[in-house]
């Protein structure tokens, strides 16, 4: 992708602040795709040393949201399906959304969240609205 466009889209959901301000970054936009990374700081892990499941699902379901709406349209979210599959190992974690069908009403994703050194993370499915 152009990097003007991409820049572009980063403008425009950077008022998404949840998860831009939590280190959320949008790296990759495509049709009914779009990959966000996270670098992990102090603020993101829990008592137990492990990152917190809000990180997690604030990064899949930021991933999910410029998936669905980069290209002008507006969904919002109707359900969310979240299972942990293991532990962050790394210091940033990556979210990929994936179309898997775009419908005249509704639409379906699967987010995959995993740490840059490949360890799975979470599984997340994710159903859309079309509102306009």
């Amino acid at each position: 992708m152009d990097t003007k466009i991409l820049r572009e889209i980063q403008e425009r959901f950077a008022n998404d602040r949840y998860a831009t301000v939590n280190g959320a970054v949008i790296e990759e936009v495509e049709e009914g795709y779009a990959k966000i990374t996270m670098e992990l700081d102090e603020h993101h892990y829990n008592a137990v040393g492990g990152v917190m499941g809000g990180a997690i699902f604030t990064i899949a379901d930021f991933a999910f949201a410029v998936a669905s709406n980069w290209q002008g349209k507006t969904v919002v979210s109707q359900t969310a399906q979240i299972t942990y599959l293991g532990r962050a190992k790394g210091k940033k974690l990556i979210a990929e959304a994936k179309q898997v069908k775009d419908g005249r009403s509704m639409c379906y994703y699967v987010v995959e969240v995993t740490d840059e050194l490949g360890s799975q993370v979470a599984h997340v499915t994710s159903s859309g609205f079309h509102v306009a």
